[in-house]
């Protein structure tokens, strides 16, 4: 959900008037505005096709980074999810408009035209649809691979409600990576994500995607400043490992507007390093850990193309 400019001025003017005041971010959490030729040129190319990307409508700091440097992730389905998470600024609707058939081959064709050799995509919830979208995945996922033969897919996908049947037709699509997110921890996983979604029934799906297609990167990410402890975020690094989880990201929770969950800790530098080095003593392969460190990373996705390539 998202609020215009103008009653985000509202609400700030009642806190100032009832004497509440809003935590300022440190120096470590600001990004630089997004610009530039090729971020210009992305954005064009994408509202052309009328493709949306995660990067817009999660408000994501990083966007001009990794615009600039030809990588964008693509959201299927719509902009509109059936889903209503605590932390999320995607637009929320129970009913949303009928897939569009044609985006399996608009977003090859984007990924063509961008000449991606990595490439992530991910969606809205979309619970109203029988097979909860994962057909649409596989499609997109296959419409790239034969216009972009030497391009990795990975796929950031719903939990598609724990339905094994679902997470095996995008497996089937033959995705290079899947990643799944857990969000958050146990204990605040009922407060912070939609009551559809849970942490066992996330795990789960990671874990299923690892029996189902072995090859598979699996992946998944953990926001942080929400009030967790420490001793929840390291069961919940052992719990992604018990699982069988490849690489995992660490990032910090920042508020998309006054109606979202507040930020109750701003993460130092030196602790996202130190849970760095904690997810690679516990085994994982690869661990990206920052304040604005996100699930779809640019950093991160050379890493995971070598070890793709490694498994081939």
């Amino acid at each position: 959900m998202r609020i215009s400019p103008e009653k985000t001025s509202l609400l700030r003017d009642r806190d100032r008037e009832r004497g509440v005041e809003r935590p300022r971010l440190p120096p470590w959490l600001k990004a630089p505005l997004p610009g530039g030729e090729r971020y210009a040129d992305i954005k064009t190319r994408l509202r052309t096709r009328k493709l949306h990307t995660v990067c817009e409508e999660a408000q994501c700091p990083n966007i001009g980074e990794c615009w600039n440097s030809g990588t964008a992730t693509l959201m299927l389905m719509g902009e509109a999810c059936t889903r209503t998470c605590r932390f999320c600024a995607v637009k929320n609707n129970p009913k949303p408009p009928e897939l569009d058939a044609d985006e399996p081959r608009k977003s090859a064709e984007q990924v063509q035209l961008m000449a991606l050799d990595y490439v992530v995509l991910t969606s809205v919830n979309r619970d109203d649809l029988a097979d909860g979208g994962a057909g649409h995945f596989a499609a997109t996922i296959q419409a790239i691979k034969a216009a972009s033969p030497h391009t990795l897919v990975e796929v950031l996908t719903p939990d598609f409600q724990g339905k094994p049947e679902q997470i095996a037709a995008v497996l089937d699509g033959a995705p290079d990576v899947f990643a799944h997110n857990i969000e958050t921890v146990a204990r605040l996983t009922p407060s912070v994500r939609d009551r559809r979604a849970t942490y066992q029934q996330s795990l789960a799906v990671l874990q299923f995607a690892k029996q189902h297609r072995p090859q598979v990167v699996t992946k998944s990410s953990i926001m942080l400043g929400l009030s967790e402890t420490d001793e929840e975020i390291d069961q919940a690094l052992r719990d992604l490992r018990a699982h069988h989880v490849d690489a995992v990201t660490l990032g910090q929770y920042l508020r998309p507007s006054p109606w979202h969950l507040e930020v109750v800790a701003f993460i130092t530098p030196e602790a996202f390093q130190r849970w760095h080095d904690r997810a690679m003593e516990l085994g994982f392969l690869y661990c990206a850990s920052g304040p604005l460190v996100r699930s779809s990373y640019r950093a991160g996705e050379h890493f995971l193309k070598s070890l793709v390539q490694e498994r081939a």
